[in-house]
C-alpha cells in the first residue's frame, strides 16, 4: 500500500482557513458597497474588457461635457459702430442721408397665427436686419458641437513691434495735431500675433489699442480734423489692418447649421480690428469728409477687397462691413454701378458654383436699401437682376439663413413695378421645394407678402397656377405647410381677390379642401378647412353646391 506523503491537516486548521477566507470576501464586498453601484459596474466592465469579452469602458461623460461647454461662453455682444464700444447704434446704419437703413426694422418672423388685414399692407420701409450668427448650411449628418473657435486670418506680422506711447492729441498744440494724428495712424499699421502667442507683446498691443480708441474719440468729437493729408494715411491704416487672407472655413460641406446652438467662429485679432472698423466708420461719417478728395484712395480695388471680407465667419465683422459698404455706396456715386456688379458676381458664384458664402444675408440687406431708392421706371439691368439673381437664390439649400432679406428685396421690386409680378410668381412656382417642408413654409410666407401688394389685374394672370400649388399645400401631410396655406383665408385683401375670381379658384381648391376636411390627421387643419369652406359657401352658394355635386359624382365613378 502506497504511503500518503502529504502532511495531515487537522479539522481545527481547516475551520480557521475557512473563516479567514469568508472574512476576506466580506471585506472585499464591503469595499465594493462603499464605492457605490456605479463604481462596481465600471469595475466589472474593465474586468470583462481585459478578459476579452464585453464592451470596453467608453468616455461618454467627457464628450457630454465638451458639448455643453460652449453655452457657458456664448457671446452676447452686439456689434456695430460706437466710440470704443460694440453698440450697434452709434455709427450704425441709421443716419444715412441716401436711403433708409438696415437695423431699423426688427427681424421678420414666419407668421404662426392667423392675421387679418383690411387692405393691401404697406411693405416695410427697411430690410430686416441679419442675425449675428455664423452662416452654415443645412443637410448632411449631425456633427458633435465643438468648443467656440477663435481663428486668425493670415496677417503679415510686423517685424518691429515695439511701439512708443505718443502724446495725447488733446494735449498737443493745435498746429502739431495733424502731424501727431498721422504718426498715430502710421503706428497703428503695426500688426500683432493674437493666435499662436496671444500673450506676446502685451504692452505694445495695449499701446495700439489705446491709440485707436483715442483716434475714434478724436475724430468723433472734433471738427476740421480730417484734412487732406489724413485721407491716404487713414485708408492705408484700414487696408493694412483689414485686407487679409481669411482663414479656411470651419464649416464642413453639408454640416447642419442650428442658429440657436452653433457658435460663430470669432476673429482672434478682434480687439484691434473692431477699433479699426469703428475709426474708419467715423472717418466716413465725419462732417469734414469730402468724397471728391477720398475718391483717389477709395477706388474699385478698395471696394473689391472690402467685398472679399464679407465671407468672414465673424458676424461682428460682417455687421461693420455692411454699414461701411452702404456708406461708400451713398457717398461715391461713381462706384455705385461697380458695387452692384461685383455683388452680382458674388451671388452668381454662390448660386452656380460654391453654394457657400457667409455674407449673403448682409449683402441682400444692403441691396434692400439700394432697391428702395431705385428711380422709376426701372432700368432693364435692375429687372434682369431680379429675374436672374434674386429668384435663383430661392433654390439654394441654405435659404433659411437669408430668406427674410431676400423676400424684402423681391417685394420692393414688385412695389416699384407691378408688371414684374407674373415672372416672379412663375419663378417661385418653378423653384417650389418638393421635399423640404420648412422651406415650403418660407415660400408661403413670401407668397403672402407678394399677394399683399399685388394688383388685381396682375392677380388674374397668375391665379390658376398659384392656387393649384396652394391646393397641394393644403393636402400636405406636414401640418405646418397645410396650416400656413390655410391662413391665407384670414387675409381680407386675399379674400377680396378670391371673391372676385371665385368661379376660377373654387373648382381648383374645392377637391383638396373637401377631401382633407375628413382625411387629414391633424384636427387643427380640420378647423381651418371648415373655415375656408364656410367662406367659399358664403361667397357663392350656387357655385359651392355645383362643386360639391361634381366632386361626389367623380368619387362615385
Amino acid at each position: 500500500m502506497k504511503k500518503n506523503l502529504l502532511p495531515r491537516v487537522s479539522a481545527a486548521h481547516r475551520r480557521r482557513k475557512l473563516l479567514l477566507g469568508r472574512s476576506v470576501r466580506l471585506a472585499q464586498w464591503e469595499q465594493g458597497a462603499a464605492a457605490g453601484p456605479g463604481r462596481r459596474r465600471r469595475r466589472r466592465r474593465r474586468q470583462r474588457a481585459r478578459s476579452g469579452w464585453g464592451p470596453a469602458l467608453t468616455m461618454p461623460y467627457k464628450l457630454k461635457k465638451e458639448k455643453e461647454s460652449p453655452k457657458s461662453t456664448k457671446s452676447t455682444t452686439k456689434p456695430g459702430g460706437g466710440g470704443g464700444s460694440s453698440s450697434g447704434k452709434d455709427g450704425g446704419a441709421e443716419n444715412s442721408e441716401e436711403a433708409q437703413q438696415p437695423q431699423q426694422q426688427p427681424q421678420q418672423q414666419p407668421q404662426q397665427q392667423p392675421q387679418t388685414t383690411s387692405n393691401k399692407r404697406p411693405s416695410n420701409s427697411a430690410p430686416p436686419p441679419t442675425q449675428l450668427n455664423k452662416i452654415k448650411y443645412s443637410g448632411g449628418p449631425q456633427i458633435v458641437k465643438k468648443e467656440r473657435r477663435h481663428s486668425s486670418s493670415r496677417f503679415n506680422l510686423s517685424k518691429n513691434r515695439e511701439l512708443q506711447k505718443l502724446p495725447a492729441l488733446k494735449d498737443a498744440p493745435p498746429h502739431e495735431r495733424e502731424e501727431l494724428f498721422i504718426q498715430k495712424l502710421r503706428q497703428c499699421c503695426v500688426l500683432f500675433d493674437f493666435i499662436s502667442d496671444p500673450l506676446s507683446d502685451l504692452k505694445f498691443k495695449e499701446v495700439k489699442r489705446a491709440g485707436l480708441n483715442e483716434m475714434v474719440e478724436y475724430i468723433t468729437h472734433n471738427r476740421d480734423v480730417v484734412t487732406e493729408a489724413i485721407y491716404p494715411e487713414a485708408v492705408i491704416m484700414f487696408s493694412v489692418n483689414l485686407f487679409r487672407t481669411l482663414p479656411p472655413s470651419s464649416n464642413p460641406t453639408g454640416a447642419e447649421f442650428d442658429p440657436e446652438e452653433d457658435e460663430p467662429t470669432l476673429e482672434a485679432a478682434w480687439p484691434h480690428l473692431q477699433l479699426v472698423y469703428e475709426f474708419f466708420l467715423r472717418f466716413l461719417e465725419s462732417p469734414d469728409f469730402q468724397p471728391n478728395v477720398a475718391k483717389k484712395y477709395i477706388d474699385q480695388k478698395f471696394v473689391l477687397s472690402l467685398l472679399d471680407l464679407f465671407d468672414s465667419e465673424d458676424p461682428r465683422e460682417r455687421d461693420f462691413l455692411k454699414t461701411i459698404l452702404h456708406r461708400i455706396y451713398g457717398k461715391f456715386l461713381g462706384l455705385r454701378a461697380y458695387v452692384r456688379r461685383q455683388i452680382n458676381n458674388i451671388f452668381y458664384r454662390f448660386i452656380y458654383e460654391t453654394e457657400h458664402h457667409n455674407g449673403i444675408a448682409e449683402l441682400l440687406e444692403i441691396l434692400g436699401s439700394i432697391i428702395n431708392g431705385f428711380a422709376l421706371p426701372l432700368k432693364e439691368e435692375h429687372k434682369m437682376f431680379l429675374i436672374r439673381v434674386l429668384l435663383p437664390l430661392h433654390k439654394v439649400k441654405s435659404l433659411s439663413v437669408y430668406h427674410p432679406q431676400l423676400a424684402y428685396c423681391v417685394v420692393q421690386f414688385l412695389e416699384k413695378d407691378s408688371s414684374l409680378t407674373e415672372p416672379v410668381i412663375v419663378g417661385l412656382l418653378k423653384f417650389w421645394p418638393k421635399t423640404h417642408s420648412p422651406k415650403e413654409v418660407m415660400f408661403l410666407n413670401e407668397l403672402e407678402e407678394i399677394l399683399d401688394v399685388i394688383e388685381p389685374s396682375e392677380f388674374v394672370k397668375v391665379m390658376e397656377p398659384l392656387f393649384r400649388q396652394l391646393a397641394k399645400c393644403v393636402s400636405s401631410p406636414h401640418f405646418q405647410v397645410a396650416e400656413r396655406a390655410l391662413y391665407y383665408w384670414n387675409n381680407e385683401y386675399i379674400m377680396s381677390l378670391i371673391s372676385d375670381n371665385a368661379a376660377k379658384i373654387l373648382p381648383i381648391m374645392f377637391p383638396a379642401l373637401y377631401k382633407n376636411s375628413k382625411s387629414h390627421w391633424n384636427k387643427t387643419i380640420h378647423g381651418l378647412i371648415y373655415n375656408a369652406l364656410k367662406l367659399f359657401m358664403e361667397m357663392n352658394q350656387k357655385l359651392f353646391d355645383d362643386c360639391t355635386q361634381q366632386y361626389k359624382a367623380e368619387k362615385q365613378k
